[in-house]
């Protein structure tokens, strides 16, 4: 029996899960189990608007895996064995493989900065959006400090803004906001902030977050009755302590099929994988990681049929960014993420980006029963210098 087991249900460890099923469905010798803390799948590209207030609809794994013959383990992964090729599950259970796919994703870094943890709310899970909803509707008026000046914190700012329009909303960041797009689109992306009421805080480096208050380098401080903490991002220690070679963040490095460069039976896929392209390091979206899902179970398709896996490459394509519900900015980049000239902008980006956000569960849906056809189809590298 081969048995494979994969961590995580994410964007990423979902796409491997449905994937690799599919292309093993008339094998009665592979046994995959999914493990993942929650039955929910959390759509991390739409949490800004459960902070929000707005209802989502509950899209349960158990109900999308059935008929696929997967084993759903609901619980947390407490520790990986490498060498016995083992994994504990609540520190109860104990799962035994024969390839691993390690899909754990990213949370918000809350440890680099004192007081975060105590005193600022994240967008790290679905319960987490649902706490600050009720906490922000209960506020009424008041300043509400989006820490973190990236595209998460911008368009969690965005909708805040525009769902509770008396409240006072800051977005402070070292860098400033659509940084990484073109001259057009950071434009637009600045105009839809002011109009919205959007207070931005650039060049800030925050050393403090308290009661109250947000501690600027320098001694300046912004009031503030709700911290909202978007920056930075860690990963978790599970893969360093197993022995899995990892970089200076303890994301898996992985060869060039993304398989572990130190245990070759590991495939690291999304957030939790440093999977190294022409331009770099690729960094962790929902539109790189399910690329890297979908890649993990081609090659361990290809394992079992005695095939050697295939060389993973990835280009983006662009970059969406929602600015409320009605207005959106789209940079398109090239292959390396760096931005081109075009750019989508107002009713038709908002609607593109909502496409783009939704797609994922139903892609999941079509990827059980076709999981040889271009449903998840991403831009291939190509040449990385222009």
């Amino acid at each position: 029996m081969n048995r494979i087991v994969i961590l995580g249900a994410g964007y990423a460890g979902m796409a491997a899960t449905v994937s690799l099923a599919a292309r093993t469905t008339r094998r009665d010798d592979v046994h995959i189990t999914l493990v993942n803390a929650d039955e929910r799948f959390t759509e991390r590209l739409r949490l800004h608007q459960t902070a929000s207030g707005q209802q989502l609809a509950e899209l349960r794994i158990p109900h999308l895996l059935d008929g696929t013959g997967v084993d759903f383990v609901r619980g947390w992964v407490t520790g990986v064995d490498a060498a016995a090729r083992t994994v504990r599950v609540d520190d109860e259970r104990s799962l035994e493989y024969d390839r691993l796919v390690y899909a754990l994703g990213s949370v918000t870094d809350t440890a680099a900065v004192p007081g975060v943890d105590d005193h600022a709310y994240t967008l790290n899970s679905a319960p987490d959006a649902e706490l600050l909803a009720r906490r922000l509707a209960g506020l009424g008026s008041g300043t509400v400090a989006v820490c973190g000046s990236g595209l998460t914190g911008v368009e969690a700012a965005a909708e805040l803004a525009e769902r509770h329009p008396a409240l006072d909303v800051v977005l402070i960041g070292r860098q400033e906001p659509g940084s990484t797009m073109g001259p057009k689109a950071r434009a637009y992306l600045h105009g839809a902030l002011a109009l919205l009421g959007v207070r931005v805080v650039s060049g800030a480096e925050i050393v403090t977050v308290r009661p109250g208050a947000v501690d600027l380098a320098g001694g300046d401080s912004v009031p503030a009755d709700l911290v909202l903490w978007t920056s930075g991002v860690r990963v978790s220690p599970l893969a360093a302590a197993a022995g899995l070679r990892v970089d200076e963040r303890g994301r898996v490095v992985t060869d060039p099929t993304l398989r572990s460069v130190s245990h070759p039976q590991v495939y690291a896929v999304g957030d939790a994988a440093a999977v190294r392209q022409g331009y770099g390091i690729v960094h962790g979206t929902c539109q790189s990681g399910m690329p890297t899902g979908v890649h993990a179970a081609q090659s361990i398709a290809r394992e079992l049929t005695g095939r050697q896996p295939g060389r993973f490459r990835f280009g983006y394509l662009h970059a969406p960014v929602s600015l409320g519900r009605r207005d959106a900015v789209v940079q398109f980049t090239h292959p390396d993420d760096s931005p081109r000239r075009l750019c989508l902008t107002g009713r038709p980006a908002a609607w593109y980006k909502e496409t783009v956000s939704s797609s994922p569960w139903p892609s999941f849906a079509r990827l059980k029963r076709f999981p040889s056809v271009g449903l998840l189809a991403w831009r291939r590298g190509g040449r990385y210098t222009r």
